[in-house]
């Protein structure tokens, strides 16, 4: 993979991680209700694909940013696998914040720059 594709990937793989991550800091939730959030939230802008989002549930894991645990689910008989964040999730999610600040505040100085002086 090419160095700029690989940075891309990189970009979009962190973004997906973060708005994951975000979401898991209002409580447990099992994929699904993540991926419904994440549409919700963005007026249905971002569609979370299980191909996607289980993948990257899966990253979030092993990495230790997230763990999960199958439970019934409190409105079905059915079981879940609920996703919650922990205390290294935590400080992750507020690593990728830092990062997404950064990258939209450059790329806003290049599409909206300040007015140049005469």
């Amino acid at each position: 993979m090419e160095k700029g594709t690989q940075k891309r990937a990189d970009l979009l793989q962190g973004t997906l991680d973060m708005l994951i991550l975000r979401t898991l800091l209002y409580g447990p939730a099992h994929g699904h209700q993540i991926g419904k959030h994440i549409q919700r939230t963005t007026n249905d802008f971002l569609q979370m694909q299980h191909g996607s989002l289980y993948p990257a549930l899966h990253r979030l894991e092993r990495r230790g940013w997230v763990t999960s645990k199958w439970e019934i689910a409190a409105d079905r008989n059915r079981e879940f696998k609920y996703y919650r964040l922990t205390e290294k999730g935590k400080k992750q999610l507020l690593v990728e914040e830092s990062k997404w600040k950064r990258m939209a505040e450059a790329v806003a100085r290049v599409m909206w720059p300040a007015a140049e002086e005469s």
